[in-house]
């Protein structure tokens, strides 16, 4: 739910399609939204609020934002919960599980922030059993996880607690509730024999790459990019960024349909647009597209 995080998702992508299968990939849910939080006074006026801060970072992002948000997240525990539930089935499930959770904020306005809507928003994702998603979501085993997640996240390592950078988001950690720190979000931890590299915050594809080439020199080689029709299919859905970042040739693939969000276009695989939730069905693509506050990152 953290709107750099969601910003962060197209270096992200092409980090984890260029180290399939050569590396570990774990990741620990902060829990930005806690149970523990006080209720906002007046929560239109942190809707506002909220919905100008995630505004002002996808100026930076260019990532979509919600043409309209309809409230700030009163918790980021239950989607927290389905997606650790959501990799019991696979990481491919676990990958389309947890991309649906983030577009129900920064999409469409409506935060999957109770068991219920976080369960809703995974209709239809190929592969899915919802009947064990939330049964596993609900289970001692899922509450275990995030608890440890939440707790690792309060154990940054000390680089990060002082960064200095040229980013809009350096990544220092922050300050949490309750005394000490926590990482700020994104943070990407890179573990090897030889020992660590940390990149906080956010970051454009290539530091990511560098660090890599520290850790692991070699690992990360050229990579034949995809085209828009497999960049497509293997995600489901694109935001502008991620279709310049991930994909090389004319866009749109035939068949791609846009989401219309509050600055631009998400675009989904036409599977994916008939598959997932929602009153209504966004148009094919016909034609050329011209182009306190509550804890926060």
């Amino acid at each position: 739910m953290c709107p750099w995080a969601w910003g962060s998702e197209p270096a992200f992508r092409r980090l984890r399609t260029a180290l399939a299968g050569r590396v570990h990939w774990r990741r620990a849910y902060a829990v930005l939204f806690d149970d523990e939080d006080d209720p906002a006074p007046d929560p239109a006026a942190e809707t506002a609020y909220y919905a100008g801060y995630v505004e002002r970072i996808s100026a930076h992002t260019r990532a979509p934002r919600a043409a309209r948000l309809s409230r700030v997240a009163a918790s980021s525990w239950p989607s927290s919960l389905v997606a650790v539930a959501a990799e019991l089935q696979g990481g491919g499930v676990a990958e389309r599980v947890l991309r649906r959770l983030r577009e129900t904020v920064f999409a469409l306005g409506e935060p999957a922030d109770t068991l219920e809507a976080a369960v809703a928003a995974t209709r239809g994702v190929p592969g899915l059993d919802p009947d064990r998603l939330r049964s596993d979501a609900a289970s001692p085993g899922a509450l275990e996880r995030v608890r440890a997640d939440r707790a690792e996240a309060r154990r940054p390592v000390p680089e990060v607690l002082a960064v200095r950078s040229g980013s809009p988001h350096p990544g220092t950690a922050k300050e949490a509730s309750g005394g000490g720190y926590r990482y700020a979000l994104p943070t990407l931890l890179l573990r090897a024999p030889s020992g660590h590299r940390v990149v906080p915050g956010w970051r454009p594809y290539t530091t990511y790459a560098a660090a890599v080439e520290e850790v692991f020199p070699g690992l990360l080689g050229p990579a034949a990019p995809l085209s828009p029709a497999e960049a497509l299919e293997l995600h489901g859905s694109l935001t502008e960024p991620e279709r310049h970042l991930l994909a090389e040739g004319a866009w749109p693939p035939p068949g791609a349909i846009p989401l219309e969000t509050g600055n631009g276009p998400l675009w989904l695989h036409p599977d994916e647009a008939s598959a997932r939730p929602g009153p209504s069905r966004p148009a094919p693509y016909r034609s050329e597209l011209r182009l306190r506050p509550r804890p926060a990152e």
